[in-house]
This record gives structure tokens, C-alpha cells and sequence, in this order.
């Protein structure tokens, strides 16, 4: 008999359950946490204890579900709100003219459309942390895939791995950097020109990778990941695109400006996805009013495009819960103390690789950047300065793996959500992703290896 994997939201509800079974083996303690100037809690280092055993009733596992579902709503509503907004930019035909006039210029240069939007994506997110922004591509790049003889394994490797290495890479991130850099008390931004400088080698690193994917597809259909699996929209691509009229141009012209305005809003103004789904939300009316679709038709399109997001809301909802079991058991903590006491034991360099592959581990149980660099960096940047490794190395591991990692952690949210909107099981992008995870790891290996020997600080 053959095994056979699990749907994604399954084998999701089984990492919760794995995670409260955690809970009653790992012992529960914590670190002291203080304040620090900008009200952000930090956890004080050399002060973990345990604390008094208690345990998790499955019922924590139940309750957990909707109490996850509350604490991703914000990319949750979003999800609904951008599969229904764009329904409507469909309606108007906006988006098969594009296509058109996409598959004209690029339809037989696939790998210089791969190398484009990766290169794109890494810059937006080493720059501003750009993440769930790319979402409204998804859709769009699976139908251009798709017509491009590709599938939508390459549509989603092509988005994730430009945010992944961007992450990465981060110049100016000011999620991950900013944070990182501020609680390890070193200049905001400093050390940001060998950041820059390896963005590039990173991005061919991860667009060889999709490239040589998306190459073996284009030759031999049957060496696709996606064999089997029914694609989002369940239909083949047209064979002929409309024209791209000047009414077309001018919702594209309205698509650019409210992610661009909802870009500088997040980079400026300290907005997010709230904001962010409000720029769509007004983008939704003002398609609907150029593209002359009446108000019922509008509201019609938009409860459809949101329907079809359903699936992926409750990925997402799921996904967060595997890290609330932990928080909920008082794990989170104690996994980082053990993680941390071996690096203790080797040389400056060993010890950077470690503090990288440290922070890898740890982003499958604190997903978010910020909060990852919350918990850990008050431990590495001490801990740096006992091995001989300087804090800006420290950072550098921090980011390589938080970056690199979100590409295939299946707590990552935004993750999820790309994978759920273009219909690619988590089991298949597993099989795709690891390699490319290792290869940039290895990569960052050898960049920290460096560092420590040329004294970057």
C-alpha cells in the first residue's frame, strides 16, 4: 500500500498536536525580561530558570484553533480581501491583457523572467521587509507560468525564494534589521554594505535553482512537482489575450499606486496589513468604476475571489497555532537555553555557522523576525562577545537564518498563504524547497566563515 500525504491543513493540525505533546516533555522555563528604552520587553541573559511543571490538557489543543485564527486575522481578512478585489481586476479583463502583452515579450525567455522578479522581490525585502505585499502576485505569475508551458510550483518558488533571500540578506530591513541591530546595541543599518553585496550572489544561487526546476518542466512535463494536483483556477490557459486597452492601463496604473502608496505607508508610517488591505479595498471600488462593472456585479466578484481564499485562510490560522502551543506550554524559552550552551564549546567560526543554524531551528517555533530577534539576539550578542565573534556577525547568522528559513517553515504564515492561493501541497514544496534551503545555508556558511576571518564589524 502506498503512503500517501495528508492534506496541508492535516498535516498542520498534526504538528499542533506534536507541539502539546512537546509541551509535556521539554520542561517549562524562562528568562527574566525587562524594558528596554524604546518599551520593547527583552529577555535579560544568563537568567533562565525552570519553573513549576505544569501541563496542557488537550483541550488547549482545541481551544487553541480559534485562538489562533484571532491572533492571524490580520493576514487572514487580508487573504479574503485580496482574492476579492482581485476577482474583480479579472472581471475587467486587466489581467489576461497583461499576460498577453507579458507572454509577447518574455514567452520564450522564461529564465529572464524568473531572474527579474526574484532579483525584484530580494531587493524590495532587503530594503523594506517587504512579505505579504507579494501576495496579490501570486495568482497572476501562476497564470503566467502556466501559459508560459511552466507550472505553479515555479510561479510560487519564483515568489518565495525573492522574499526568502531577501530576508536573508537584509540590508534595511527594518523588521529584522533595525531590531536586530538595536537590541545587540550596535548602529542602525551599520555593516550594510556586505549585505548589499551578497544579495546579488544570493538571488543566482536561488534563480539557478528555480531555473533548473522550471528548465526540466519545459522539457518533460511529467518531472513536475504538480503532477496531479489540480491548479487554482481548474482550466488551461486561453490560447489568444484581449488587448491591453487604455482602460486596462489605467487599473494597472491603480494597482501600482495602492501597493506603492501601502509600500511607503509600511516603510514611512508604520503601517501594515490593515493599512495595507484598506489601499486594496479602495483599489477594488475604483477598478469597479473604471472598468464600468456595476455595484451588484462588484460585490458579486468580490464574495467569489474571496471564497477561493477560504482554504488558505485556514492554513494560515492553523500555522499560527503550532507556535501558541508553545508559547502556551513555556517551551519557547527553554528551546533556545539548550540550543545556545553548545555554541559555547567551539571556535568563532564554528560557532557563527552555529549561531545561524541556532536561529534556523528556532524560526519553525518564532516565525516572526522581530520576535525571533526579541528572544534570541539579548543571548547571542552577549554570547558573541564570550566567543571571540563580533555582534554584527552575531545579526548576520540571526538574518541568514530567519530569512532563509521562512521559505519552508510551515508556521510562516505568508508562506502559507502563497502556497494555499496557488494550490501547492506543503509536501510537494517541501520536496522542492530543502534543497535550495541547504544550498543557500551553505552558502551563508562560507559568508560567516569569512566574516569572522576579515573581522566584519
Amino acid at each position: 500500500m502506498n503512503f500517501k500525504m495528508p492534506h496541508t491543513l492535516t498535516l498542520l493540525f498534526f504538528l499542533m498536536v506534536a507541539a502539546l505533546v512537546a509541551t509535556w516533555i521539554i520542561p517549562q522555563g524562562s528568562f527574566d525580561t525587562e524594558l528596554n528604552e524604546a518599551g520593547r520587553e527583552m529577555v535579560v541573559p544568563g537568567s533562565y530558570q525552570t519553573t513549576e511543571a505544569f501541563y496542557l490538557s488537550p483541550m488547549n489543543l482545541f481551544t487553541g484553533i480559534p485562538r489562533a485564527f484571532a491572533a492571524a486575522q490580520d493576514i487572514i481578512f487580508f487573504l479574503f480581501i485580496i482574492g476579492g478585489v482581485l476577482a474583480i481586476i479579472r472581471r475587467t479583463g486587466t489581467v489576461d491583457a497583461l499576460l498577453g502583452r507579458l507572454l509577447e515579450n518574455l514567452g520564450s525567455r522564461p529564465q529572464v523572467l524568473i531572474f527579474t522578479v526574484i532579483f525584484v522581490f530580494a531587493v524590495a525585502s532587503s530594503a523594506m521587509g517587504a512579505s505579504g505585499e507579494y501576495i496579490p502576485f501570486v495568482l497572476i505569475l501562476v497564470a503566467l507560468c502556466r501559459a508560459m508551458n511552466l507550472d505553479a510550483m515555479t510561479a510560487v518558488a519564483i515568489v518565495i525564494t525573492g522574499y526568502g533571500v531577501g530576508y536573508g540578506t537584509a540590508a534595511f530591513n527594518q523588521y529584522t534589521v533595525v531590531v536586530a541591530q538595536g537590541v545587540a546595541d550596535l548602529p542602525t543599518y551599520s555593516g550594510w554594505q556586505l549585505r548589499a553585496g551578497i544579495l546579488l550572489p544570493f538571488v543566482m544561487i536561488g534563480a539557478h535553482h528555480v531555473w533548473s526546476y522550471s528548465r526540466k518542466v519545459l522539457h518533460n512535463p511529467a518531472a513536475s512537482l504538480m503532477q496531479g494536483i489540480k491548479p487554482p483556477d481548474a482550466g488551461a490557459p486561453p490560447k489568444s489575450y484581449p488587448e491591453l486597452t487604455v482602460k486596462h492601463i489605467l487599473i494597472l496604473i491603480a494597482f501600482f499606486t495602492a501597493l506603492g502608496t501601502a509600500v511607503w505607508g509600511i516603510a514611512t508610517q508604520g503601517w501594515y496589513l490593515i493599512e495595507l488591505g484598506a489601499a486594496f479595498v479602495i483599489l477594488g471600488i475604483v477598478t469597479a468604476i473604471i472598468g464600468k462593472v456595476g455595484p451588484s456585479a462588484t460585490a458579486k466578484e468580490f464574495v467569489s475571489g474571496a471564497m477561493d481564499l477560504t482554504e488558505t485562510a485556514l492554513l494560515v490560522g492553523v500555522a499560527r497555532g503550532i507556535a501558541l502551543m508553545m508559547e502556551d506550554g513555556q517551551i519557547l524559552h527553554t528551546i533556545v537555553h539548550y540550543l545556545s550552551i553548545p555554541l559555547s564549546t567551539v571556535g568563532p567560526e564554528i560557532a557563527g555557522v552555529g549561531m545561524m543554524m541556532m536561529q534556523t531551528v528556532l524560526n519553525l517555533f518564532v516565525p516572526s523576525g522581530s520576535g525571533q530577534a526579541f528572544v534570541t539576539m539579548p543571548l547571542m550578542a552577549p554570547l558573541s562577545d564570550l566567543l571571540g565573534v563580533s555582534r554584527q556577525i552575531a545579526v548576520l547568522a540571526f538574518l541568514f537564518g530567519d530569512g532563509f528559513a521562512n521559505m519552508l517553515v510551515p508556521t510562516n504564515a505568508v508562506l502559507m498563504g502563497i502556497l494555499g492561493m496557488a494550490g501547492v501541497p506543503y509536501d510537494r514544496w517541501f520536496r522542492f524547497c530543502f534543497p535550495l534551503l541547504m544550498k543557500l545555508l551553505a552558502a551563508g556558511a562560507v559568508v560567516i566563515v569569512l566574516a569572522v576571518w576579515f573581522g566584519y564589524s
